[in-house]
Order: C-alpha cells, then structure tokens, then sequence
C-alpha cells in the first residue's frame, strides 16, 4: 500500500488544508476531493485509504455517506472519519460503525493520524501468507465485521456465524488464534471449545473468548477448557487489539 490518501472535505476548509500540509509533512500524498459521490466515483487511481473530514457537512450531504457505506465493500479502502460529537453521529447514521476502521474527534492531532496510517501502510506490506491466522467466531453479524475491520489491518482474518461452521472451516483451515462469542445460539463458546478439546487436530488451537459477558460464573464455567485469555467485547479498540498483540509477542517470547 502507497503511502496515498484521499482526503474528502470542503476544499475551503481550513482544517482540510490543514490536515493536508500535515499529512504531506509526514510523507503523504494526499489527493483532496469535495464529498459528492459523482467525483469520487469518476476519480480514476483511488488511494486505499480514505480519510473523511466532516466539518462543513450537513443532513444534506448524506448521499456522500450512503455511497461510502456501500462502496467501501466492493473498493476495499479503509476509511476515517473526523468531526465533533454530532458530526460523527450523523456519519454514522447512513455508514455502518463496523465498516469505519477509526473516527477522531476534531480538533484533530494530525500527527497522531499519520502514524496510526503508517501501521496500515507498514503491516500491508507483509505477505499475506506470512500473516499471523485469526477465526472470529460470532453470531453477530455487525460485531464480526467491524472485529475484521479492526484486525484484519495487522492479521489474515476469517469468520464464521455460528459454531457449527467454525468447526467445518477448523476441521480444513489452520489457525493460530480462535476469537470465539461466549453466547450464540444453537451451540454455545463453551460448548465449541469443549468440541474443540476433544479433538486430537483441533484441541492445541489457542482460543480467547472475546465476550459481553463478565461475570464470575461464565469465566468460573470455562476455566477447565483452558483458554489462552477472556476479554471483554466493551474494551477500547486500542486494547483489544494491544491485547491479542500481546498474546502473540508472548507466545513468540515462549518458543
């Protein structure tokens, strides 16, 4: 990944010009663009990262939030937003929270922007095939997604909905790492572990329960299982992700 952004905004934003003379400072290329889905759709060569600068925008707008929503599934970019409190809540009202890989609250520290981008354009420069494997397993379809949105920057990342499929996808796909809901329907976290235990390919698989669930009697309920962590899915972004960085720099530490 190029270090190219595309910066959407009010061209007679002073913050938009800000945010571009600092993220040039930082090395970036940036091709600035007014929010009208017309004009991102007819630019040819897209950067992959989108950063989208909501001050100056109104309800009248939303039809560049509508085409976001929908073309960041088939262009694959990864998309930011800035703005206030309110400014934030009207984006994601026509852009689903899971499809939004970070928001900031202006005024904004474009220098704290531009590393957070340099991770991205850092980690997407590994080989796919040399990135740590991660199944998240959940019935939730938003929360799978928006997990993928978060890991996928750094992990090769795969989902399954219920627990029945993840068994299928384990029994011919390796793994390093299994994220698994404690509470689904039809077959449960625990009951997927405990299937995952009893079987000779499958049972040394490190699985973290990534949970709302927080009480002493779920955790009590599968301590037996020996699961590698038990986390809590209303942990911010940047500890969910530090966390499961962490399991893996100590697992490497052990070897």
């Amino acid at each position: 990944m190029d270090k190219r952004v595309l910066l959407i905004g009010k061209e007679k934003s002073f913050m938009v010009n800000a945010i571009e003379k600092g993220l040039e400072k930082e090395n970036y290329e940036v091709c600035c663009i007014e929010p009208s889905s017309d004009k991102i759709k007819q630019l040819a060569n897209k950067p992959e990262i989108y950063v989208l600068y909501l001050g100056d925008l109104t309800p009248e707008d939303v039809e560049v939030f509508k085409y976001l929503d929908e073309a960041i599934d088939s262009e694959r970019f990864l998309l930011y937003l800035i703005g206030n409190k309110e400014e934030l809540e009207l984006a994601l009202m026509y852009i689903a929270k899971e499809k939004v890989q970070e928001t900031y609250l202006r005024p904004l520290d474009v220098k704290l922007l531009a590393e957070q981008l340099d991770t991205v354009v850092d980690f997407s420069g590994v080989d796919e095939n040399l990135k740590k494997k991660i199944l998240i397993i959940d019935d939730d379809g938003a929360m799978l997604r928006m997990m993928k949105t978060w890991f996928s920057v750094k992990y090769r990342v795969y989902m399954a909905s219920s627990g029945k499929i993840a068994l299928s996808f384990l029994a011919q796909n390796k793994v390093d790492l299994v994220l698994l809901d404690y509470e689904m329907p039809v077959m449960s976290g625990p009951d997927v572990l405990k299937d995952m235990r009893n079987n000779s390919k499958l049972k040394d698989i490190p699985v973290i329960f990534l949970t709302a669930k927080d009480d002493k009697e779920s955790v009590m309920k599968v301590v037996g299982l020996k699961p590698e962590k038990y986390l809590l899915k209303s942990m911010p972004k940047e500890k969910l992700i530090g966390a499961i960085d962490d399991f893996f720099l100590s697992k490497s530490t052990r070897k």
